[in-house]
């Protein structure tokens, strides 16, 4: 019982006018930047991070909350309307909600996916609100060698099994390890790496690494991709949502619930996954298998709830252990410890009060999601029509002036520059960006714990795996690695499929979006974004 008084309190903090109003402004936020062509929620979060910089920790993570649920709603916008996913999460929201849209149905799609996105994110933020506080108390038990074992468990999975190789996720990781150590040592006092240069002496801000990697080298990316043509919209036809819709959506709706949020607690488990694993379940499942490829309702429906119920199961590790799943966790563990909040076991104790107004707040997102996005959706197709230059440039400007406003420094900004410039080569040659995040984060927490654990035992190196927790861990490590391959090809094999259907329903003229159906399969195994997670 104690649990349900914490998430009531959170609810009195959480509905108080002032904090209601930053949940607004961040779900008005989130899908306004969600919604744009190629921008997917991890971008979203790490554009608009500065911007809670200067309210009190409550406000900014309330206003957090709804911007990574609003990012979330924004992308199935644009892949139903433009068949442009922001995100390899919103793959098979494109194939089919694109499809309901050409044949006068995008309405139907529209609100299939807000309901799913309604239904699931509310259902799983149950399961997170029963779930997370069991799993804090359990971890209050680890030691320092249980630490490095999560690490090194997250380090291999998110690198194994995000990117279109293993070798490009471990060097992606790699320059996330490298950028972490960069600075002081807290320890020693020498300097590492930091050529002399008095501005890498505190080393490199985890915003601005957010901030280049995401804004700024995603940016760059999709302005080179979609650089030419205006935006083909699909007009917003047809009835919103029939009472036979609703008979065919909504046991997806839940089957999509139930595979999206534990998935979204596995490291690296990525919403892609069960977004694939829930399409793959309504083609065996449903009574309208012939409507598959050509715009079936529940390809649209279960997917998209997977999606957001996978949102709130990424935010049971780092809320109780501190590891993100995936980029869009990760940059939400940016936001943590830009507060000098460090999220594990104590965080349910030592801030309780925030945490659960956090949580509180996700319910009052999803609601509010419902309730403003349905009825604003022709302002979202306005947005989605500002010219290009402006749309790219504009991103660029808002990054520049938020990193800005973090330090005022100007050297920030010749390093948000360089790593968006670093961001935007590694997704040009098939790098992920997620496993570079990740080691950035979590790299100092790992060396802090190594070092505790060597001090500890004196030195002796089996420390690290003599712990019965530990060992487990390293035992999942490499079941991880023979499951991740397992998992590559059955995803490979379902690619193939959704290619086959999406070229079988194809007309002549061939798709006018500016990501066709022909490179859905191929984004899928390159994409190096959750979020979401």
């Amino acid at each position: 019982m104690g649990d349900v008084g914490a998430l009531l309190a959170g609810f009195e903090t959480a509905l108080q006018p002032q904090y209601l109003l930053f949940a607004v402004i961040g779900v008005l936020l989130g899908t306004a930047v969600g919604v744009l062509p190629g921008i997917g929620p991890a971008m979203t979060l790490a554009l608009l991070l500065p911007l809670t910089y200067s309210l009190d920790p409550t406000a900014a993570f309330i206003m957090f909350a709804g911007i990574y649920y609003g990012g979330m709603y924004g992308g199935s916008t644009t892949s139903i309307l433009l068949n442009t996913p922001g995100e390899s999460a919103s793959i098979i929201t494109a194939l089919e909600g694109n499809k309901m849209a050409k044949a006068g149905r995008g309405a139907a799609a529209l609100a299939t996916a807000a309901l799913g996105s309604f239904v699931a994110g509310t259902i799983a933020t149950v399961a997170l609100s029963l779930v997370a506080p069991t799993v804090a108390k359990l971890a209050v038990q680890l030691g320092p060698p249980d630490y490095v074992a999560l690490a090194v468990l997250a380090f291999l999975t998110v690198a194994a099994m995000l990117g279109s190789s293993p070798a490009r996720g471990i060097s992606s990781l790699a320059l996330g390890l490298f950028i972490s150590v960069i600075g002081t040592d807290s320890l020693t006092g020498q300097q590492r790496f930091t050529l002399g240069l008095p501005t890498l002496g505190d080393g490199i801000d985890i915003v601005i690494v957010a901030v280049g990697f995401f804004a700024v080298g995603e940016a760059l990316h999709v302005a080179s991709r979609l650089r030419r043509g205006p935006i083909p919209l699909v007009p917003i036809t047809g009835k919103w949502f029939t009472k036979q819709d609703f008979r065919r959506s909504w046991k997806p709706w839940l089957r999509g619930t139930v595979i999206g949020f534990p998935i979204g607690t596995i490291p690296a488990g990525g919403a892609e996954l069960g977004t694939f694993l829930s399409y793959a379940t309504e083609r065996k499942l449903s009574q309208h298998k012939e409507q598959f490829g050509h715009g079936a309702i529940e390809g649209v429906a279960g997917p998209e709830a997977a999606n957001n119920a996978s949102a709130a199961g990424v935010l049971v590790p780092l809320l109780t252990l501190g590891l993100p799943t995936g980029a869009t966790a990760a940059i939400m563990l940016a936001a943590f410890q830009s507060y000098g909040i460090q999220p594990g076991p104590t965080l349910f104790t030592e801030q309780s009060d925030l945490v659960w107004a956090l949580i509180a707040s996700l319910y009052i997102g999803n609601v509010l999601l419902l309730v403003l996005n349905l009825p604003l959706v022709g302002v979202w197709v306005k947005v989605l029509r500002l010219p290009r230059p402006y749309l790219y440039a504009g991103i660029l400007t808002f990054a520049a002036l938020g990193v800005y406003a973090v330090g005022a420094s100007v050297e920030d900004l010749v390093l948000l520059f360089i790593l968006g410039g670093i961001g935007w080569a590694m997704r040009s040659f098939g790098f992920p960006v997620a496993p570079a995040i990740v080691g950035l984060i979590l790299g100092p927490i790992a060396e802090e714990q190594l070092r505790r654990t060597l001090a500890i035992s004196q030195g002796d190196p089996t420390a690290l795996v003599t712990s019965p927790f530990a060992a487990v861990v390293y035992c999942l490590v490499v079941v991880a690695f023979v499951g991740s391959q397992w998992l590559k090809r059955r995803q490979a094999r379902l690619d193939a499929a959704v290619f086959a259907v999406a070229q079988a329903s194809t007309t002549p003229g061939g798709p006018t979006a500016p990501v066709d159906d022909s490179r859905l399969a191929s984004t899928a195994r390159a994409s190096s974004k959750e979020d979401g997670q």
